[in-house]
C-alpha cells in the first residue's frame, strides 16, 4: 500500500468518529517525518462552532506538538476537500501539501466551489493532490446524510 493510501485510511478512522457522534464524517491526519502528529475530525454540532472542522482542529493540534504555527513540512490527509476557511489555515500554517479524498461540491476550495489554491501566494505554494480513496468517503459521507434525512423524516 503505497503512503497516501495508508495515512488516508487514518484519516478515514477519524471520520468514522465523526459520524459516530452525528458529526458530517471528516477525519483528517497531519503527518510530519513520515509520523501523525495529529489527528481530528469534526466536531461543529459538539462545540456549537462552525469553525471546529477537522482540518482546525488537527492544524492546532499540529502547531503545539511543533510549538511552532508554521506547519512546514507536513501533509494533512483530509477525507473532504478542504473549505475555504481551512484552505485558508492551511495557507497561513504554511502546510506543504494537501491530499483529500472526496470533493466538496458546496464549499470546496480547490475547485469544486471556488479555486483558493490555485491563486498565486506571495510567499507560499501548497502541493494538492485529490482523489485518494475517493469512493470510501464518499460513500462514508453519502450514509451519513441519507441516515440524517430518514432521521428528520421520522420526526
Amino acid at each position: 500500500m503505497d503512503k497516501d493510501k495508508f495515512f488516508m485510511f487514518e484519516a478515514l478512522k477519524e471520520a468514522k468518529k465523526a459520524f459516530d457522534i452525528d458529526e458530517v464524517p471528516v477525519g483528517c491526519v497531519l503527518v510530519h517525518d513520515n509520523r501523525i502528529i495529529a489527528r481530528g475530525h469534526n466536531q461543529v454540532e459538539k462545540l456549537t462552532d462552525a469553525t471546529a472542522h477537522a482540518e482546525m482542529i488537527c492544524l492546532t493540534s499540529g502547531s503545539a506538538h511543533l510549538n511552532d504555527w508554521r506547519l512546514e513540512d507536513t501533509t494533512l490527509y483530509t477525507t473532504l476537500e478542504p473549505c475555504i476557511m481551512c484552505a485558508g489555515a492551511i495557507i497561513n500554517a504554511r502546510v506543504k501539501r494537501v491530499v483529500y479524498s472526496a470533493k466538496d461540491l458546496r464549499v470546496g476550495a480547490n475547485g469544486s466551489f471556488i479555486d483558493v489554491f490555485k491563486k498565486k501566494h506571495p510567499i507560499h505554494v501548497v502541493e494538492i493532490e485529490s482523489g485518494v480513496l475517493e469512493k470510501i468517503s464518499s460513500d462514508l459521507l453519502r450514509e451519513f446524510f441519507q441516515k440524517a434525512r430518514k432521521s428528520k423524516l421520522n420526526k
